[in-house]
């Protein structure tokens, strides 16, 4: 129970720099009010695992079960996800009030089930889950508030540091590679450590030679290919991903503006010049491929990230630095990659398809991944809002091609 009040108490850490009004708001559908983040984390509790499992319990509220399940259709109906803004009632207060309710009943729960064969088996797998799920809703809240501030025409600041706690200024060279023979390896998560249902069952790829880039493009990097024309040239890009730029007028990453000649873009720490020796950030798909395209390379298959990430130890730039934003690449010569863990999500050419074997959990939990495998492609590596100890090398993370609000960015592949 350590864990769970550690990351509960953690989500809370998060919210203390906001005001009431911030909790509200929904600026388009894929971003989800603060407050909703902190309720839905406590509902996935109450249905999953106090409802069935403490005797006598009975909800907090008859109506938070239609307003904060997110997409469980097993577990009822449940309010439109893009009307989540519409909803001043709960209040903010409220919201925690039904937190507190939560962690003591979880805690009850805890007592009630220590002597019960039943908690290793049952209820331990379950808290496990909602555990890792509430660390998936920090980073979610930490990028919806940045698009939530990034709308404000007054940009405020979710947190202020200052240039020189950033370290701006590191100088980074040119792009050089790591060699990886091909043959026949093992991807997917092995062993008894907590993983989601979709990153199993660990079983045999075969790999041609690769070579990866050692380190993420950077902003200075993307800044040459919208420089020379890479937005307006279709040859660079999939079918469906010019479509996208056409209808949405994409021009440069999201939050990017140019003032007086000059790219300048939203931060979690406000408004600064593109620190053009970070990485770029904030990318689709269809960007990221289309960058590869331009300079004659390609994005990494999921396979080869995994293979090449499987020994490197989970160390970078987290949600645990503070920084909140990408930061150059630590390694200027070596022969190992840099930046695996950490900084920005890393778009893959692999679409979000299950391995061979695979099995979803039972119940509710067999639509926490499984039905989301169509018409997505999978991240690899963390970034900046991600907690260290929710990641490692056979996380499978998943967004839809036109997606940019979070933290997603790129490494180049190409054949050996």
């Amino acid at each position: 129970m350590l864990r769970y009040q550690q990351v509960r108490q953690l989500s809370e850490r998060l919210c203390q720099p906001l005001a009431s009004e911030d909790y509200v708001i929904q600026t388009v559908p894929d971003v989800s009010p603060p407050k909703w983040h902190l309720a839905h984390t406590s509902w996935f509790f109450e249905q999953f695992i106090l409802i069935p499992n403490l005797k006598g319990y009975s909800p907090f509220h008859p109506m938070y079960g239609y307003l904060f399940n997110s997409y469980y259709e097993s577990a009822g109906q449940f309010w439109p996800r893009f009307q989540r803004g519409l909803l001043s009632r709960p209040t903010v207060a409220e919201i925690y009030e039904y937190r507190q309710h939560i962690d003591e009943n979880m805690a009850s729960l805890a007592i009630q089930m220590e002597a019960k064969e039943e908690w290793e088996t049952l209820i331990t797998p379950l808290i496990e889950l909602g555990v890792n799920h509430e660390q998936q809703h920090q980073e979610l809240l930490l990028a919806d508030l940045k698009h939530i501030f990034a709308t404000n025409p007054l940009r405020p600041a979710y947190q202020k540091l200052a240039r020189s706690d950033l370290k701006e200024g590191a100088e980074i060279k040119g792009l050089d590679w790591c060699k990886f023979k091909g043959g026949l390896f093992f991807i997917g998560h092995v062993g008894k450590d907590f993983a989601y249902d979709n990153e199993g069952p660990s079983h045999q790829v075969y790999l041609q030679p690769f070579r990866l880039a050692r380190r993420l493009i950077t902003n200075g990097e993307y800044l040459a290919f919208m420089e020379a024309g890479g937005y307006q040239e279709p040859r660079y890009w999939l079918s469906d991903g010019w479509s996208f730029a056409r209808q949405q007028n994409w021009q440069a990453p999201l939050y990017w503006e140019q003032q007086h000649e000059n790219w300048w873009y939203m931060t979690l720490n406000g408004m600064r010049p593109v620190w053009k020796e970070a990485p770029v950030c904030h990318l689709s798909y269809y960007e990221a491929d289309a960058y590869a395209r331009w300079v004659g390379y390609r994005l990494p298959t999921e396979a080869e990230w995994e293979m090449a990430a499987q020994t490197l130890p989970c160390q970078g730039n987290f949600l645990d630095s503070g920084m909140l934003q990408p930061l150059p690449a630590s390694i200027i010569a070596g022969d190992t990659l840099d930046q695996v863990f950490g900084d920005v999500w890393e778009w893959t050419g692999s679409p979000y398809i299950p391995y061979p074997g695979y099995q979803p959990l039972s119940g509710a939990m067999s639509e926490y991944n499984g039905k989301f495998m169509c018409n997505q492609m999978i991240l690899r590596g963390g970034s900046c809002l991600s907690t260290r100890d929710h990641l490692r090398a056979s996380y499978r993370n998943f967004f839809p091609p036109h997606s940019r609000w979070q933290f997603t960015g790129l490494r180049l592949a190409t054949d050996a």
